[in-house]
């Protein structure tokens, strides 16, 4: 009863902060959860001395992932200072037929959110650039937004780059190349269906015009020579050569410092300013695009990461989940491990509001499950990436929606059109139960 109080307290107040709409909000109601969860432990018999050390082992697991979180928030910068993700968004548009606008989109969403790893950059960036140009071509918006969302969340899947595969990756103890050639497997037949979906729309919503000026302001303000690209083939290549996933971020972001002093003549204090606070263009019109990254930007979202983590260091060293974990277990005899992920990855989202925290939270709850049912650690880790790091996307109030439709600028009709988004939990969850059933059958 005293563990049902204590997260109910914690939704409430998650709730309560979720509202405010800012992630620093969060920060007081992950808080407030580890309170609650170290009073839990205590009014079971454990000492301060005994919680401290399990906080303290939690914490540091965390900071492996802040590691991570600091060389994205330099590439964040330090592309958009540097002109990488112009280079990409003035070339790829400038080369995109009228009619297959919807398309070209999402493949250039696609390209770019692989490079870059962060929905939130690339809504920001190149969708905030789609958008403008769909409006003043006659697309409509919410079937444009909707094309951004599915590539943003392909590269939020899948980049070996981005935050959250990493977070998996560290959590789980395995390979983050090893889960991406994974990730891509799995989502190969969604992909094919959204590219069709996507196909079959684009000359039945051509862009009828354009307005060139943002594209010129563009130019106007950055070198757009191929040079620009080098940070993007920098992060595409080294991973398939199999270099270390920091030391391809770290050459990547020192690539882009270099474009920013030389190709772009930003003084180095500026530079320095813009890798740790952030970019932010000298033209007014460009800065609603292209401002942000840096490292500080990165502040909150390695807080949260601590935090989540201190508190399931509770869990692991106190046990206080078994009771709930072997409810899980008798459900996924039922309808899968898959199935029973997809379900609390909907339950979690619509409470909890936040992918970072939705996600410690589904291995922390069914981790020990799935070790227990004897299931290989890549298949879990294949069940976290095609359940709940992209249906965070699906749920209009959960952070991860709602941030990239309001810079989109349009409601929650455009979760209708982000096809990729739905369709990959939804044949996932079709080849697990199928899986499960051939399974069955064999030892019938």
């Amino acid at each position: 009863m005293d563990l049902l109080i204590a997260f109910l307290i914690f939704g409430s107040v998650m709730l309560l902060c979720v509202m405010q709409g800012t992630q620093n909000a969060m920060l007081v109601a992950l808080s407030v959860g580890l309170v609650t969860f170290y009073t839990v432990a205590r009014r079971r018999g454990f000492t301060r001395e005994e919680l401290l050390p399990m906080m303290k082992a939690g914490a540091k697991r965390g900071l492996i992932v802040v590691k991570i979180f600091i060389l994205i928030g330099l590439l964040t910068a330090l592309w958009r200072s540097g002109g990488t993700i112009t280079f990409f968004v003035y070339h790829g548009i400038r080369l995109i037929p009228p009619g297959w606008f919807i398309l070209a989109g999402f493949g250039l969403t696609c390209l770019l959110g692989y490079a870059l790893g962060t929905s939130f950059g690339i809504t920001g960036t190149v969708g905030v650039i789609l958008m403008t140009i769909a409006r003043s071509g006659g697309v409509p918006p919410a079937l444009m937004a909707g094309v951004v969302l599915s590539g943003a969340y392909f590269g939020d899947r899948t980049s070996p780059a981005s935050s959250c595969a990493n977070l998996v990756a560290t959590i789980t103890g395995t390979d983050i190349f090893h889960n991406v050639r994974g990730m891509l497997k799995s989502a190969l037949v969604p992909m094919i269906a959204t590219t069709a979906f996507y196909a079959f729309l684009s000359p039945r919503y051509p862009l009828t015009a354009g307005d060139g000026s943002l594209l010129e302001r563009i130019a106007d303000n950055f070198d757009l020579s191929l040079w620009c690209a080098l940070p993007a083939v920098i992060m595409l290549v080294l991973p398939l050569c199999k270099v270390k996933v920091r030391t391809a971020m770290g050459l990547s972001a020192a690539a882009g410092f270099v474009l920013t002093v030389t190709s772009q003549g930003q003084s180095l204090p500026a530079a320095l300013k813009s890798a740790i606070f952030g970019y932010t263009p000298a033209d007014p019109v460009l800065t609603e695009i292209l401002s942000g990254g840096g490292v500080m930007s990165m502040f909150t979202v390695s807080c949260i990461i601590v935090l989540s983590s201190a508190y399931s260091g509770i869990f692991e060293g106190t046990r206080m989940l078994d009771g709930i974990q072997e409810r899980l277990a008798g459900y996924c005899k039922k309808i899968t491990c898959c199935g029973v992920m997809t379900v609390m990855s909907g339950v979690i989202m619509a409470v909890f509001c936040n992918q970072t925290i939705g996600i410690m939270m589904i291995h922390q709850l069914l981790g020990p499950v799935y070790e227990k049912e004897g299931k290989h650690v890549d298949e879990m880790v294949q069940d976290i990436a095609n359940t709940i790091v992209v249906m965070v996307a699906l749920c209009p109030w959960c952070i991860a929606c709602a941030v990239p439709l309001e810079m989109l600028g349009v409601g929650a009709e455009a979760i209708l059109w982000s096809a990729l988004v739905y369709l990959i939990p939804l044949w996932w969850l079709g080849v697990r139960v199928f899986q499960d059933k051939v399974k069955k059958r064999a030892k019938a």
